[in-house]
């Protein structure tokens, strides 16, 4: 076996060439669309990935928006629960202080009745006892208007 070299001449080369570039052109034409098309697809999909990420980010700024006013409100929320409950066990204390002063005036009154009751009895004996002390003065005045007469009674007897 001999080797043989095979040469190809330069314009049928060049025409292979050209052949071989075209019909890879034509082969590949397709897959170039679709690359293109999925290329293109990707800028829309990276677009919208654009669109909805922008979108996230407001909803998620919004969000963060809302979390602080909730957490303003709670602890307003919380606050005025503090005020209410001091304003209810302030009520509470006032109302027992105002029960309790009721009950001490209902005592006081009950001390003060027994007291007028006991001091009107005390008046009546005083007056009954000055009653029985006039009584006795005038009935002493009385015995002693009575002695003084009979006095002089015996005295003018005596005399005669």
């Amino acid at each position: 076996m001999t080797d043989a070299k095979l040469e190809i001449p330069e314009p049928i080369a060049a025409a292979l060439g050209d052949w071989v570039r075209q019909m890879a052109d034509e082969a590949s034409a397709g897959p170039r669309a679709a690359q293109a098309r999925s290329e293109e697809a990707l800028q829309a999909v990276r677009e919208e990935l654009g669109s909805v990420t922008a979108a996230r980010d407001q909803a998620q700024a919004l969000a963060a928006e809302r979390n602080e006013e909730i957490e303003q409100l709670m602890a307003e929320l919380r606050n005025a629960r503090t005020i209410a409950t001091d304003a209810l066990v302030g009520k509470a204390k006032d109302q027992l202080a105002i029960e309790g002063k009721d009950a001490q005036l209902a005592d006081l009154r009950a001390q003060i009745e027994r007291s007028v009751a006991a001091s009107a009895a005390l008046s009546d004996a005083r007056l009954a006892a000055e009653m029985e002390l006039v009584g006795a003065v005038t009935a002493r005045d009385n015995y002693a208007a009575e002695i003084k007469e009979l006095r002089a009674r015996l005295a003018t007897r005596l005399a005669a």
